[in-house]
């Protein structure tokens, strides 16, 4: 029936005219460029229209969800009489519940089907994403368990809905964890609108667990920062007479929540990234002519100055971490903590800019051609990269407002304003820096091949005095053992003998790794070398600045500058917006930046 309607189907007269003998594909380009082709490719335009469809449906489906959640939390924050955050894990846990149920539906029935999985996005989910989901999911285990534990020791003052949420929270972690790694590269070619729907409600979920986290983790800032000013606020509240008692197992469990606490945010936030990409290829058709795309493989061969500078930063960075948190949980910060701070920030910044500057110029230099193939995950980290960019940036910019109409000629004002300015310039040159890497199509590297030739060959030549050594050795052990009353002496001496050779052996492979490492860093052309020696340091420094302010150091609260110009809820809620933005936007620059080593 289906070719009896295809043959009765009407065609175009350019199709009419088209000879036998024409190949089929010069004929779809031909009419690609053409109002005309619709007529000649209406079941690829009914195929383009139900996806287009879908993606609708399942967007209205998430909008509607994150509204929901966004009115609860909202109410929680505003009105926690009527909303409580008992109704908050309600809503939540039975979210996580339908999502639990379509996970496991698509892993034991969607992908199982025939036909489900005749594509996979090579560009999605890299390692070090799939890493990164599997640390934070392990690490947000962690902090549920202590949540549970901590509930479990004030049992007294606390709900059973504190146990209960973690509980579902740890299977829900592990569950889309092992759905994320084993399925991340799936472009399902079966049930379209269930799964574009369970996606959604999936990233819908993890969009409010993310909202949920960021508020109170801003709680928990306000009650530091402003332990004097709120006590009298949160004097009839549960959570004051609700107090750990002087027991060593309560402690470790209040101090290990409060410490894992940023990654849960995080692993919400890696997730959605994650899902989203898992969306946008349901039902995508990945061309057969179109070039393999190359597996790129992680090596420190060929960078030397990017890790040494790196390092220096990564240790300086953590013992002005370490001071600043020493100082400011035991009494108020002192000034010279906050110049310290800044100061450290002033000096890093700029070496970054000027990093990220040159690479942008080395990018401009090269000859590689731009990748204009259609790719989802490379859209959304460029999408990704300039949104989180917006939190610093916005926070930067308010402060600036602030400190230039206050007094912008003391020493802590000129340093916060410099370090404001230095902030946008170096997320402004890094953005550029990395997208422009991400659209450069990666060089084929044939000479490295020849060079790990002649490595092999050099390695073999080295080896043959080892094996005369072996050889003349061996001679001298059969000599000696001919001989029956110097058994004792021969055992003495072949000992002494394979004590030697084998440290002889030692240092003539270290020689060869070095002499190996020393030859491939020479035969890197000084583009690629430089491109991933400030690939490399530009990893290490966004991830000292990722841990700065993801494990409490907040100058932003402490320094009393910014509050005090804007008004303590106003700042609170600008805080609130950029902070964790911010603290995102450093661990994604992070993979993008491993993008553009690898490809360099």
């Amino acid at each position: 029936m289906s070719g009896n309607k295809v043959s009765k189907q009407k065609s175009c007269q350019h199709c009419k005219n088209r000879p036998a003998s024409a190949p089929q594909d010069t004929a779809m380009i031909h009419y690609e460029k053409f109002w005309l082709y619709r007529h000649c490719s209406s079941v690829q335009q009914r195929h383009r229209q139900a996806q287009k469809a879908g993606q609708l449906f399942s967007g209205l489906l998430a909008m509607n969800v994150v509204f929901l959640g966004s009115a609860f939390v909202s109410s929680m924050i505003f009105n926690h009489v009527a909303i409580t955050l008992a109704d908050v894990w309600i809503l939540l846990s039975i979210l996580k519940v339908l999502c639990l149920c379509w996970i496991i539906y698509y892993l034991l029935g969607t992908s199982r089907q025939p036909h489900a999985v005749l594509y996979r996005d090579s560009h999605a989910g890299p390692i070090w994403i799939r890493g990164s989901v599997l640390l934070f999911a392990t690490f947000s285990v962690l902090l549920n368990t202590f949540h549970i534990g901590y509930s479990a020791v004030l049992i007294q003052c606390k709900s059973r809905v504190e146990i209960v949420f973690p509980s579902i929270e740890i299977l829900f972690i592990c569950t889309q964890a092992f759905f994320l790694w084993h399925h991340c590269k799936d472009c399902i070619q079966v049930q379209h609108n269930l799964t574009r729907c369970g996606l959604m409600l999936t990233i819908a979920t993890n969009l409010l667990l993310w909202l949920l986290a960021v508020t109170n983790d801003t709680i928990h800032m306000e009650i530091e920062s402003q332990l004097r000013e709120v006590e009298q606020r949160f004097a009839g509240n549960e959570t004051v007479s609700c107090t750990c008692p002087n027991t060593t197992i309560c402690k470790v469990f209040q101090k290990g929540y409060i410490l894992l606490y940023p990654f849960n945010t995080e692993f919400c936030l890696v997730c959605c990234s994650v899902l989203y990409v898992m969306w946008k290829n349901v039902g995508r058709r990945i061309s057969h002519h179109h070039a393999p795309h190359i597996k790129h493989k992680f090596k420190l061969q060929g960078v030397v100055f990017g890790p040494l500078l790196g390092a220096v930063a990564v240790i300086i960075g953590i013992c002005v971490f370490m001071m600043y948190q020493i100082q400011a949980t035991s009494s108020a910060p002192d000034h010279q903590v906050f110049v310290m701070f800044y100061s450290y920030y002033i000096v890093l910044l700029p070496v970054m800019s000027v990093g990220a500057v040159v690479g942008t110029i080395i990018h401009a230099l090269e000859k590689k051609e731009l990748d204009t193939v259609k790719n989802p995950t490379r859209s959304l980290d460029v999408i990704l990269l300039m949104g989180a960019a917006l939190g610093q940036i916005g926070m930067s910019y308010f402060s600036i407002v602030a400190l230039v109409a206050t007094d912008p000629r003391d020493q802590l004002n000129s340093l916060i304003l410099s370090y404001s300015v230095l902030l946008i310039l170096q997320t402004i040159t890094q953005n550029v820096f990395i997208i422009d890497g991400l659209h450069r199509q990666p060089l084929v590297a044939t000479t490295e091949a020849r060079h790990t030739g002649h490595d092999r060959h050099h390695a073999a030549a080295s080896e043959l005095p080892e094996e005369e050594e072996t050889t003349t050795s061996s001679k001298q052990g059969h000599t000696h053992s001919s001989k029956e009353e110097e058994v004792k002496e021969e055992q003495i001496h072949e000992a002494y003998d394979q004590r030697r050779l084998s440290v002889l052996e030692l240092g003539q492979e270290i020689r060869k790794a070095s002499l190996s490492y020393i030859h491939s860093y020479s035969h890197l052309s000084w583009k690629r070398r430089a491109l991933r020696e400030i690939s490399f340091f530009l990893v290490l420094c966004n991830i000292i600045l990722w841990v700065i302010p993801t494990f409490g150091a907040h100058p932003v609260f402490e320094n009393g500058l910014e509050k005090s110009f804007y008004g303590y809820s106003t700042w609170f809620a600008i805080v609130n917006f950029g902070l964790p933005l911010g603290v995102f936007y450093r661990m994604h620059s992070v993979g993008g930046l491993l993008e553009v080593y690898v490809t360099a």
